[in-house]
């Protein structure tokens, strides 16, 4: 056997394997040398979902004859000289491989032209020009790509449906049309027009465009610099969620970009906001120094690297805090609209954005009605209003007039500081209520000007207590507490081995395991801070933790302690209050850092306005 150069038509699509995966991958890389050609106007006409053909038709800067075939050598570029260039990209493209690749499993034709001289158009399949011709001198180019795939009949058979295909292709522009505002894009597939921007830089209208006028309306604007960073975009309020990451959009210097840690920066900003297993709708554009991200890492261009990456994910998960502190965050179920379609149209509407005074969110389910077997909303409601409570309830039902919403005073001293800052700021976001019942002892009914107002008193008193618990148990030091009695712990083989590997990391957090025969170890002392009544909880998930991500985040089992703590010390459903009782529940929430969702992300509070219980009643029309 002897080892030969590959020639180098085989070398081309073994390289196109690596960058054209997909139709929409061909697009993808089209549109990038457009927009790396200053083109102010990009469209893109697809056919059969790309894989009959495509088309991609720029405005922008053209090449010179000699220069458009060169330009579909392997690796030729004009944005790359030497290796310190690498660390210096400002342009999408740069490595010279896509044209390439591209022509080699396809039967391509571009025309262009720089508008000074009459225009280029070469004809290409496999890889090989087989014509050249002149063509008129209108600035720009247009590469039309026929057959994709015609020469590797095997990569055909991994594509899947047309809708599928085309979802890509749609995803690819989407991501584009976030990037770059200014950029007027355009998508056709078999003649019929699906998406459209206008080019004028506003960013919400393309949220819009994208996702539906209904969700543009409950986007956050939010902007955040520092040294090294520069951070601008909308966030979702925490209503509007899905059930992937795939809504999350990051865009690094232009660049649509995927990183998990980013990710998780951006949903460690919503922190308790969001439910368990769902997931915000964001879009963030992030400016920085090039030489501070690598994006040399994937054959696609689709992930980096940071060099300052912890600095970043504090600067992003500091961004979407301080955006949430300025908000009210009370959802208005009354006022559900059915959900939004994107349309093939472009929207135009004002959007006013107040960061500092209050405003009325609308939902985006009404799960908890729905729990309840009603399947019609206002026949909830109705029920609802008919069932509240009076204060004739007998008295062995209610909390008595000093247990303060039915806990004892021990539990009770959680007060805050009444003339912080951080106090002021919540009261300021959640109006004052005025109780006026319950509803099957779960639900607190309250009333202000406003409307008609719904808590769930148990997520309420989560909210309160998960937030004293957090500041205590984030105050006590990692001193060690002696047990009388040692704690005895039985473990899986799996577990029992990462105990013996991670032993140091556990002894640094004050954990330590002696081993007592075959998977069994027993714990004689365990850090101070572990809440009374919860410390195998604890033990058993910090075990979990080395297990799944082979470290230990102290910080997050004092966050995950915190809300087992205020869970279940917290009042639950069907538990009777009197009316002093709930007005202090209300009157302690107000308070509260973050007072719209429990610690799982569940919401606190719904609102009722007048205008729509008149509606409901039939008292207007």
């Amino acid at each position: 056997m002897h080892i030969l150069p590959m020639p180098d038509q085989l070398a081309n699509k073994i390289a196109a394997g690596e960058v054209v995966e997909r139709p929409a991958s061909v697009v993808k890389e089209l549109v990038e040398n457009s927009v790396d050609a200053k083109s102010t106007e990009i469209k893109v006409d697809i056919e059969e979902a790309g894989l009959h053909r495509i088309k991609v038709t720029d405005n922008g800067m053209g090449m010179e004859e000699e220069d458009a075939e060169v330009a579909f050598a392997r690796h030729a570029t004009s944005k790359i000289h030497n290796e310190n260039d690498l660390f210096h990209v400002r342009t999408l493209g740069f490595r010279g491989e896509a044209l390439a690749s591209i022509a080699a499993v396809s039967q391509l034709t571009v025309k262009t032209s720089t508008g000074e001289n009459a225009g280029t158009i070469l004809k290409i399949e496999g890889g090989h020009v087989i014509d050249r011709d002149k063509g008129d001198a209108r600035k720009g180019t247009e590469i039309t790509v026929d057959a994709l795939f015609f020469n590797t009949p095997a990569r055909l058979k991994y594509m899947k449906t047309i809708h599928t295909e085309l979802g890509h292709v749609t995803d690819v522009i989407n991501h584009m049309a976030l990037s770059y505002p200014n950029v007027r894009f355009e998508l056709q597939h078999n003649g019929k027009q699906i998406f459209k921007t206008n080019g004028r830089g506003d960013l919400i209208q393309i949220i819009a465009e994208i996702y539906g006028v209904n969700v543009a309306k409950k986007m956050i604007p939010v902007s955040y610099e520092t040294l090294d960073f520069s951070i601008s975009g909308y966030i979702a309020k925490p209503e509007v969620t899905r059930a992937s990451r795939n809504y999350i959009s990051t865009i690094i210097n232009g660049r649509y970009i995927r990183n998990v840690p980013l990710n998780k920066a951006i949903t460690n900003g919503y922190h308790t906001l969001l439910p368990i297993g769902r997931y915000p709708l964001v879009v963030l554009q992030i400016e920085m120094d090039p030489i501070l991200v690598d994006v040399n890492v994937h054959p696609a261009k689709l992930e980096v690297r940071f060099s300052k990456d912890k600095e970043l994910y504090q600067a992003v998960e500091e961004t979407i805090r301080l955006a949430f502190r300025k908000q009210t965050l009370i959802p208005d179920v009354t006022k559900k609209e059915k959900k939004e379609q994107p349309k093939s149209t472009q929207h135009h509407f004002d959007f006013e954005f107040n960061r500092t005074e209050t405003e009325q969110v609308l939902p985006t389910s009404t799960t908890d009605w729905t729990s309840t077997g009603h399947s019609n909303f206002a026949a909830a409601q109705n029920q609802a209003l008919e069932s509240i409570q009076s204060y004739d309830v007998p008295r062995e039902q209610i909390g008595s007039q000093g247990d303060q919403y039915g806990m004892n005073e021990e539990e009770l001293s959680l007060d805050t500081n009444e003339n912080s800052n951080d106090e002021v700021q919540s009261q300021d976001r959640v109006p004052a209520m005025y109780p006026i019942g319950q509803h099957h002892g779960t639900y607190i009914l309250a009333e202000n000007e406003n409307g008609l107002y719904m808590v769930d008193q148990h997520a309420a008193q989560e909210r309160i207590k998960y937030e004293y618990f957090r500041d205590v148990i984030g105050e006590v030091p990692n001193e060690r507490q002696e047990l009388l009695l040692p704690m005895t712990f039985d473990f899986s083989k799996q577990e029992a081995l990462l105990i013996e590997q991670y032993q140091t990391e556990l002894e640094k957090v004050g954990l330590f395991f002696e081993h007592f025969g075959q998977q069994t170890y027993i714990v004689r002392s365990h850090p101070q801070w572990f809440p009374k009544g919860f410390e195998e909880e604890i033990i058993r998930e910090m075990v979990e933790q080395v297990t799944e991500e082979e470290k230990i985040d102290i910080a997050k089992l004092r966050e995950d302690a915190a809300i087992l703590m205020s869970c279940k010390r917290s009042i639950k459903a069907n538990h009777y209050l009197n009316k002093d009782d709930m007005f202090r529940l209300l009157e302690d929430l107000r308070k509260s850092t973050d007072p719209f969702t429990c610690p799982h992300g569940r919401p606190i509070i719904i609102h009722f306005s007048g205008y729509e219980l008149e509606k409901l009643f039939k008292r207007v029309m």
